[in-house]
């Protein structure tokens, strides 16, 4: 079965700029891919190449199967795209302007069950008879993303999908995303580095017009972080625990911190480079009638790996296997 999406070495120079670079990725039916990448790094080239919107000098973008570039309205027809600027007409009415993007797509769905649909699943129902232009920022997004969704098309391409809508809007959005990618696949650019960790399965950093990272977000953390650290809230006294977890096979250091409750400390664990010791630590106060009240991992988040990508302190460059697990542990 061919992938949705299917990237192939695909590169844009302009003049002796290279703004993208021989990239290579494909997304799976039914899967939001996150698309990161700082300001300049070639992240909106890519993305502007794989709608149609600009040409690659050189390389492929397949939409489900169909080069964007030799046949543009049948892969086009697959695409609905929210660029980060919605293009709207502000003198038309909410439901006037989703009726001509009807048309301009040329869709074949009944038309008034459709629209009501799509105006219902962003939540603009209540302002369809409104002229845009008076509508605020929030609810022109929502209008750029029920543009987007006209025609029901398999692949949906969100730049920056919930810019300038309030946090619970976000929340909405966000559902409404995860949604979507039960049926739809889906490539999401955010600059808010949390809304790309909720929504999505996979998880694509672009800098300096490569692909710097491509993995799950657990796995970049563990892959990029060289942090192996355990924080552990636990009940009993205080040297005994120390010593007791020194003797842990593995074991790098152990650090006590403040009392936290009544005879309760927190204790900062690290572990040796592929070694995990959760369960020995689990054995040892168990044994000695210590109760663990939390325990959470200080692993590296999505924005400490982001930075650390970006700004060169390491680059995760995946192989065919890296990528076909990665896709197994989302999927799971």
């Amino acid at each position: 079965m061919l992938p949705m999406i299917e990237v192939r070495n695909l590169t844009k120079h302009y003049g002796d700029k290279h703004a993208v670079n021989d990239i290579s990725f494909t997304v799976e039916d039914g899967e939001i891919l996150g698309f990161l990448g700082p300001n300049g790094a070639g992240k909106s080239t890519t993305m502007n190449m794989l709608t149609g919107y600009i040409s690659s000098t050189s390389g492929q973008a397949l939409i489900n199967g169909v080069d964007i570039l030799e046949d543009p309205i049948k892969a086009k027809s697959y695409i609905g795209y929210l660029p980060e600027l919605p293009p709207l007409y502000l003198d038309m009415t909410v439901k006037g302007y989703l009726n001509y993007i009807f048309d301009l797509k040329k869709c074949k769905l009944p038309r008034k069950a459709h629209l009501n649909e799509v105006m219902t699943l962003t939540k603009i129902t209540d302002v369809k008879e409104r002229l845009i232009k008076n509508l605020s920022k929030g609810y022109k997004q929502r209008v750029g993303l029920a543009q987007a969704l006209v025609g029901n098309p398999p692949v949906l391409i969100l730049d920056e999908p919930t810019v300038g809508l309030d946090p619970k809007q976000i929340l909405e959005i966000r559902t409404l995303i995860k949604k979507l990618g039960k049926n739809h696949t889906v490539i999401l650019s955010s600059h808010i580095l949390s809304e790309i960790q909720a929504v999505c399965d996979r998880i694509i950093i672009i800098n300096h017009g490569v692909v710097a990272a491509h993995d799950t977000t657990d796995n970049l953390s563990r892959n990029v972080s060289t942090d192996h650290r355990i924080i552990a809230r636990i009940e009993g006294p205080r040297d005994e625990i120390v010593k007791a977890m020194r003797n842990i096979e593995g074991i790098k250091y152990v650090k006590a911190d403040m009392e936290r409750e009544a005879g309760v400390y927190e204790y900062e664990l690290e572990a040796l480079p592929g070694s995990d010791i959760r369960r020995d630590l689990y054995e040892i106060t168990r044994e000695h009638d210590w109760p663990i009240l939390s325990l959470r991992s200080a692993e590296m988040t999505l924005e400490d790996v982001f930075l650390k990508i970006t700004m060169g302190e390491g680059i995760v460059i995946p192989n065919a296997e890296d990528i076909a697990e990665a896709k197994k542990g989302a999927e799971a």
